[in-house]
């Protein structure tokens, strides 16, 4: 099953030659071929350390990546390394690729995954996880890391699904947590210094130099000890060398990296045509079921002007005309008015629009909606009440009101949005039938306060719902989850509700899924290295892409799992619908994000009591833990800058046309 090398090949040899022959026979080839503006192609032999990095999707998914994107450009920056990008290729290409011996691919120099030094994988979700493990058989890459030698990549995770990232222990050789720009940076010395030093140690020894850092953990040096009811007793390392516990990066000063410099412009059609800059990251709003809010923290802000450069920059070397300005919550941004009348400002009579795909129902005004719309555009506008009900919010410490959603949405339609998009999720903690049901109350309501803002009848409001998954480094992570037929029983009783709706249910459109992947995402979010094998198993039995509901097949998973697991004394519902108590160990326990484990569970308790807390950018501390144990801090406003002196757009925008 595995594909090798041919061993007369030179390292670093493109394969397209190979690869072109089968593209013909595949859909979207062009998704393979690379060549996208501002991409870079370094000679093999002219750098010392060789990095693949991947983002376990398909092409269309992970191109517009900006983390990929950001560490590509960074790494390439060096005049001793390159980086050159890998996509999941679909089963179509697999199936030829093992036909006619073609090793899994780099998009850019179309070469062999298996003959870098290197390979990181960007994990947005844990239902890339197959994907992952048919690139590295494709790369002709050992799956198991204890298998691999000094020819073979050392396979580095990262992204917010690398958090826990037990359940993959066994498939890599190391786990970055938190922001990326440095740890390349740190790795890609530690890479370079081994080599040059004749390899001390061989494989191993370099691991070893990865993990004495503190800030890079290695798997292969922790040992994990059950008891016999089938909860971790403890994780030790297994060496007095190598620390108790493994630290986040935290990048901090966002103007000193503004990255993408020169934002890759696909070829081929992608999820996201526009060019995007991330105006602040972290999030201390306190969502208890946000992963991504909890790990990032703390609030570090782009400064206006560092915005306005890094948006002139990329419309000038790509030619888009949309931008996005990415967040977690775009608007919470502490100067975003000032961010968006500038840019407004700078781009009207232009094709250019401008857009908050992240926007949090409180913190959207008419005003802001105003600049966002002033060229005549109006990309589309998405509103997170999470929970249906004001009690369910309270829960989850989702500190919006009805008034708040309703003022909002208002606001929207009354600028000239005809449609607006609310999220929602199902599974909550506590939450009951009733919780979900008030969801078609509050799309009712929606739709009644835009017609009458409007006076018009064509008003659409679009409700998506998503099933609930407890994550690890969240008060959530002691949760049980909701199995998925209760999931799916009271989203259908929410269906009904909203087409029993005579005067509003045609204007409300509702999509959502069942609940039954999220019980894998449940399984893979909280599983320890047991759960490995289970990984193993169900993609040995074809598990391919299991975040697209074409491929995805739950039956699969189940039957993989009871296999894998077999004389474990544990199961599925062991990791996903139990609820853990304060004493267990969990599997990331060892994996320091900052946050202190006491917070957390306060705030689980407080969850459980319908208590919320504040936004600690604006109030006093909370004692999370992050700054305090990182040495960290919150990076807000206000610069003083309020308006600014920047050439008009129409001298730039276009201009990476005329080769400038």
């Amino acid at each position: 099953m595995t594909i090798t090398v041919p061993q007369q090949a030179a390292r670093g040899e493109s394969v397209f030659d190979r690869l072109e022959r089968l593209l013909p026979q595949v859909s979207k080839p062009i998704q393979y071929v690379g060549g996208e503006l501002n991409a870079t192609l370094k000679p093999w032999d002219a750098v010392e350390v060789h990095w693949a990095l991947m983002y376990p999707d398909a092409y269309e998914v992970g191109a517009p990546n900006q983390g990929v994107q950001i560490l590509y450009e960074i790494i390439n920056e060096r005049q001793d390394a390159l980086a050159e990008r890998t996509y999941a290729v679909w089963p179509d290409l697999e199936a030829l690729m093992r036909e006619h011996g073609v090793p899994q691919f780099t998009v850019d120099g179309h070469r062999p995954v298996g003959d870098f030094d290197l390979l990181g994988v960007s994990f947005a979700t844990e239902l890339g996880y197959t994907n992952m493990l048919t690139a590295l058989d494709l790369a002709g890459i050992p799956l198991q890391a204890a298998s691999r030698d000094e020819g073979h990549p050392v396979v580095i995770a990262g992204g917010h699904a690398a958090f826990n990232p037990e359940p993959i222990a066994d498939f890599i050789d190391a786990a970055v947590l938190g922001d990326g720009e440095q740890a390349v940076l740190l790795i890609t010395d530690l890479v370079q210094a081994w080599k040059a030093q004749g390899r001390p140690g061989g494989r191993q020894g370099l691991l070893l130099e990865l993990a004495r850092t503190g800030s890079v953990y290695v798997p292969a040096f922790y040992d994990v000890h059950y008891l016999p009811d089938g909860r971790i007793q403890r994780v030790a390392p297994s060496r007095p060398d190598v620390p108790w516990r493994v630290r986040k990066h935290t990048l901090m000063d966002l103007d000193a990296w503004p990255y993408p410099k020169q934002p890759l412009v696909p070829l081929a059609e992608t999820v996201h045509e526009r060019m995007s800059v991330e105006i602040f990251r972290g999030c201390t709003r306190g969502c208890r079921f946000c992963q991504a809010g909890m790990i990032t923290r703390p609030v570090r802000e782009r400064s206006i002007t560092g915005i306005a450069a890094m948006v002139d920059n990329g419309l000038r070397r790509t030619g888009y005309e949309e931008v996005g300005l990415l967040s977690l919550s775009s608007a919470d941004h502490s100067e975003i008015g000032d961010v968006a009348r500038n840019l407004a400002d700078r781009y009207e009579g232009t094709q250019t629009a401008l857009s908050l795909p992240s926007t949090r129902v409180d913190a959207f005004n008419v005003d802001l909606a105003n600049e966002l719309s002033r060229n005549g555009r109006r990309s589309g506008l998405t509103f997170a009440p999470e929970g249906g009900s004001e009690r369910i919010r309270r829960v989850i410490n989702k500190l919006v009101t009805e008034e708040d959603l309703i003022r909002t949405v208002t606001t929207a339609y009354a600028a000239g949005w005809r449609q607006v998009k609310l999220y929602f999720m199902c599974g909550l903690p506590t939450e009951t039938d009733a919780d979900v049901l008030q969801i078609a109350t509050l799309a009712r309501e929606v739709i009644k306060a835009g017609r009458e803002a409007t006076g018009r009848r064509d008003i659409r409001c679009t409700v998506s719902i998503g099933g609930f998954v407890p994550k690890p480094h969240t008060p959530f992570q002691w949760a049980a989850q909701l199995d998925h037929a209760s999931t799916d029983a009271r989203l259908m009783q929410l269906r009904d509700a909203i087409r029993a709706d005579r005067e509003y249910g045609k204007a409300i459109g509702l999509r959502y899924h069942d609940g039954k992947p999220g019980i894998v995402e449940g399984l893979l979010s909280r599983g320890d290295r047991r759960v490995g094998r289970a990984i193993e198993q169900a993609w040995r039995d074809g598990a391919r892409f299991d975040g697209w509901s074409e491929h995805f097949s739950f039956d699969r998973w189940m039957q993989a799992s009871q296999i894998a697991l077999a004389g474990t004394g544990v199961d599925v519902d062991w990791f996903t619908t139990r609820e853990r108590d304060r004493t267990e160990v969990l599997p990331w326990d060892h994996l320091d994000a900052g946050l202190d484990a006491e917070w957390l569970w306060e705030d689980w308790q407080d969850a459980l009591d319908e208590v919320a807390v504040d936004d600690c950018r604006w109030t006093p501390c909370f004692d999370c833990g992050v700054c305090d144990q990182l040495g960290t801090q919150i990076q807000v406003g206000p610069t003083g800058v309020v308006d600014l002196p920047m050439p008009t757009a129409r001298a730039s925008v276009g201009s990476v046309l005329a080769g400038s």
